[in-house]
């Protein structure tokens, strides 16, 4: 075996060239026309082809998204059929009592309802309860 029986097995690139100056020829590939094809050719990245981009498009939509999850509702009426009256009212105890499951318990309890006369309930921490059951304005701070 001798050097020049010895093949180069890497293709090597092929570089078109056109004219003495070797380079790529009348687009410098550029393609055709545009804005990219000028000198100092600048693009914005946000920029889409003049349609309206995804921020755009958000700010027509209607409404507005709450990605709070509410909490679950219970009535009055169902908790005066399985309680006792002064019995107090947890999480737990709705588990017990399969009001609720226990991946549920994350969401919290608001209880809903005219409160009968003869059943008062204490209710555990992340227990909201209605305006009209309380006689005043709930409030969501009780973590």
């Amino acid at each position: 075996m001798q050097i020049n029986d010895l093949k180069i097995t890497t293709p090597r690139k092929i570089r078109k060239t056109v004219g003495r100056g070797g380079k790529k020829g009348t687009y410098c590939g550029k393609g055709c026309k545009g804005q990219k094809a000028r000198s100092g050719a600048h693009v914005d990245p946000l920029f889409e082809g003049g349609r309206s981009t995804l921020i755009d498009h958000m700010k027509k939509k209607k409404g507005f998204i709450v990605h709070r999850i509410k909490p679950l509702v219970i009535q009055f009426s169902a908790l005066a059929k399985k309680f006792e009256s002064g019995a107090e009212i947890t999480m737990e105890a709705l588990v017990k009592k399969n009001f609720l499951k226990g991946s549920d318990t994350c969401h919290g309890v608001k209880v809903l309802g005219p409160k009968t006369p003869k059943f008062e309930f204490t209710f555990g921490e992340r227990i909201l309860a209605s305006k009209s059951i309380t006689g005043e304005v709930e409030t969501a701070d009780k973590k």
